[in-house]
């Protein structure tokens, strides 16, 4: 605290005397006997000191501050890290899936396709002598 500071301070604590009733030497006594500690000093050291408590409590808040945002950054680089690694095993189980099932469709494909190919010719036995017959028939038959 600042000299100046002291004695605006001493300025505050004289009463003001427009809305008192005390006489002119009340006023004097008492500006005098409020005076007397702060002028001293005895008033200076205690102001000293007080303001040495107060650095002390702001700094003590701004370090619990400081370590209180450290630990959120912490938390916070923690929970990223966790979610990340969540993302990228989800991410690698859906690629195994799509690779291991692309082999499975490939093998029900080809299942299916020799099946189908099996059904046509069984299809075409069954119906082969009957398209020769037919073709036959219409080779040797004469339009007139």
């Amino acid at each position: 605290m600042k000299l100046s500071d002291i004695s605006n301070l001493n300025l505050q604590l004289i009463p003001s005397t427009g809305n008192c009733s005390a006489s002119p030497d009340e006023v004097t006594q008492t500006t005098t006997s409020v005076m007397d500690p702060v002028r001293g000093h005895g008033g200076i050291h205690t102001l000293l000191a007080a303001e040495q408590e107060a650095q002390q409590i702001v700094s003590s808040a701004r370090n619990l501050k400081t370590g209180r945002l450290k630990q959120a950054k912490d938390e916070a680089e923690r929970e990223a890290a966790a979610y990340r690694a969540a993302l990228e095993e989800d991410y690698q189980r859906k690629v195994s899936e799509s690779t291991g099932s692309s082999g499975w469709n490939v093998k029900r494909l080809e299942k299916e396709t020799e099946t189908k190919i099996q059904n046509l010719k069984n299809a075409s036995s069954a119906i082969h002598a009957d398209v020769i017959n037919m073709l036959l028939k219409h080779v040797t038959t004469v339009q007139t």
